[in-house]
């Protein structure tokens, strides 16, 4: 899928956790948001753009928070340690751009986040 409008490149499709316990929102290429490019990064690997400052802790943002904001849990990726490492705001049935029906559902997730504040532990 080419990233092709405002929504897919600029707005959250996910966040991806790596081992440190950082996070990272990606858009719907599995890019850093705004970022406008067709090259392919795994997002489940945990070095994949380590060299940008696109990772950040937050306080608070635990595994029971997150199943507290993300209901539905085939939009939670885990690893074999059966840890949270990637979730995903929407998908394909439920995708706000596609059905406006699901925008407010998709701006509660955003809205329940975006309370999650930096953590100073890095």
């Amino acid at each position: 899928m080419a990233l092709s409008d405002f929504f897919r490149i600029n707005l959250p499709y996910g966040l991806a956790k790596n081992s440190n316990n950082q996070w990272f929102v990606f858009n719907r290429e599995y890019m850093p948001l705004g970022w406008n490019s067709r090259d392919y990064h795994n997002t489940q690997e945990d070095t994949v753009y380590s060299n940008l400052p696109v990772y950040t802790k937050y306080k608070g943002l635990t595994e029971t928070a997150i199943l507290k904001i993300i209901k539905n849990k085939d939009r939670i990726q885990r690893n074999e340690q059966n840890e949270i490492v990637r979730v995903f705001f929407y998908n394909d049935k439920t995708n706000p751009k596609s059905n406006l029906e699901y925008w407010s559902d998709y701006m509660d997730i955003i809205k329940s986040f975006s309370q999650f504040e930096k953590s100073s532990a890095v």
